[in-house]
């Protein structure tokens, strides 16, 4: 039985649109956080239960960025501007966001295979989780999103609406 997954649910997002996009690595990061490892586990253990966590999660764990409980890393703000430069305020910004518009909360656990149904069903733009991005740059994301959530549903034998559907 799969151990649950504590993670960012911007994390869970990113994992999900770059298998959509085919573009997916795993392999070890510079920083040594565990992005490869728990992207593996999200692929390959649809049955995992997720732990939502809007401070450090399994790929923060051993990041050389990680000071226990913040992070000090920056991000490039040059394609977007009017986002916070510390990553762990542009991160926090993010979760919330996603957890707005999934019904979600921080410290919620559920089933990889629901997270990735609600994601399959998104309607409309991510413009407002993304509202540091010009305006259009979130459709290839969105379309990618919902292909990896679709791809990772049926790869778990669900249909496209996810365990109960």
């Amino acid at each position: 039985m799969p151990k649950n997954i504590r993670i960012k649910p911007h994390h869970f997002v990113d994992i999900v649109t770059y298998y959509g996009a085919d573009s997916l690595r795993l392999t070890p990061h510079p920083y040594g956080h565990d992005w490869h490892v728990v992207a593996r586990r999200v692929v390959e253990e649809p049955e995992a239960t997720l732990q939502l966590e809007f401070g450090m999660d399994d790929i923060c764990a051993p990041c050389r960025h990680n000071l226990g409980t913040d992070c000090d890393d920056v991000i490039d703000i040059s394609s977007r501007p009017t986002a916070p430069a510390s990553k762990q305020a542009y991160n926090l910004l993010l979760d919330q966001r996603w957890c707005a518009r999934l019904g979600l909360a921080d410290g919620q656990r559920l089933p990889a295979a629901e997270m990735l149904a609600r994601l399959a069903a998104l309607e409309g733009s991510l413009d407002a989780i993304y509202a540091e991005m010009a305006s259009g740059a979130n459709d290839e994301r969105l379309r990618n999103l919902k292909a990896g959530a679709r791809k990772l549903l049926a790869r778990a034998g669900y249909p496209a609406r996810g365990p109960s559907g």
